[in-house]
């Protein structure tokens, strides 16, 4: 049985069927994931990244042809060149996604194409300059996400209400923390109208991680996750400070944990980890993983995955307002952006 579509602004806009977006992961948010989830009702976003023309080259026809449904692409904003968003923009993804660092070079670039600009942000102030810049959709990442995001900023719970009020009429979707059906009833019941996912769909059968990534994913615990910018200096990322990565443990984290400046003084340490990593001492790369990993227990399809979050969300909003699954909330409080 389908689960009942949940109705926002969010899918609305895009026309699709659930209050659920993909996370667009560099390296891992491939054409198939990404169009996986668009198949399943979601939306579907590459993880552009830095822009890396030659995977961009190779994943973007990958999920024009896997897919008819509604898809886009995500980008680094600190990282990306116009140039390739622009070459991105002709593949006519129905959004394009900016993240991390200054959007006000590629917004305006995104608005003349006339595809719906989402921008992510990790505090208010990023959020009124997504508002400023005329973002569509504004995604309110809190610290508990994996991967990439602000060393000082809010958790989830507190910020995207905080978002929402702020930028009414338009729509937010929460990220951060969630990787089940009562994750995204919880963005909804906080007034988002979606919730972006990252590394539940990390461990899906789609994703381009590696086997031991997504071993490591469902056998890990979010205790054993934290935010740091060791890793990034190690292996000469030029990631900006202010973007600390959330991982899995690892023995360059015990070495270094809390001593970034020593690190970046140090000439031999990056040399040192690349040797670890050419010896197998070190794992090749970091686990990029959030807080909610206890959720995650299994490798399923990404279409398979979005029909059961909207049908987990669905039952968990049933319960909260007394009234049985599978049938329809009252006008007044079906989730609304």
């Amino acid at each position: 049985m389908l689960p009942m579509a949940l109705s926002t602004a969010f899918t609305e806009m895009f026309g699709i069927r659930h209050p659920i977006a993909l996370a667009p992961m560099g390296g891992s948010a491939g054409g198939a994931l990404a169009a996986a989830v668009s198949n399943g009702g979601g939306l579907g976003l590459l993880g552009g990244g830095a822009g890396d023309r030659d995977w961009l080259d190779r994943e973007l026809p990958l999920v024009a042809a896997a897919t008819t449904e509604p898809w886009g692409v995500g980008f680094q904003s600190w990282a990306v060149d116009p140039g390739t968003v622009q070459a991105a923009l002709r593949r006519r993804p129905a959004a394009v996604m900016l993240s991390f660092g200054d959007p006000r070079s590629f917004a305006g670039l995104v608005r003349q194409a006339g595809v719906p600009l989402i921008i992510q942000v990790t505090d208010l102030e990023e959020a009124r300059q997504a508002l400023d810049e005329g973002a569509n959709v504004i995604v309110a990442q809190g610290t508990e996400a994996g991967g990439h995001g602000a060393r000082r900023g809010w958790s989830t719970l507190p910020f995207t209400p905080a978002v929402v009020d702020l930028a009414a009429p338009v729509p937010v979707l929460a990220a951060g923390g969630i990787a089940d059906g009562r994750g995204v009833a919880a963005a909804l019941a906080l007034g988002a109208a979606g919730a972006l996912v990252g590394t539940r769909f990390q461990a899906t059968a789609e994703a381009l991680a590696g086997p031991e990534t997504k071993k490591a994913i469902v056998e890990g615990h979010g205790e054993d996750t934290e935010r740091s910018s060791v890793l990034d200096i190690a292996r000469g990322s030029s990631w900006p400070l202010e973007y600390t990565g959330r991982t899995l443990g690892h023995p360059f984290l015990d070495r270094w944990r809390d001593r970034e400046a020593d690190l970046i003084a140090d000439p031999d340490a990056g040399r040192a980890y690349q040797q670890g990593v050419a010896n197998g001492d070190l794992p090749p790369e970091p686990v990029w993983a959030g807080q909610a990993i206890d959720l995650i227990h299994d490798l399923p399809s990404a279409a398979d995955l979005v029909g059961l979050l909207a049908a987990q969300a669905e039952e968990a909003l049933a319960r909260a307002s007394g009234r049985a699954p599978g049938r329809a909330a009252p006008a007044a409080t079906r989730p609304r952006a």
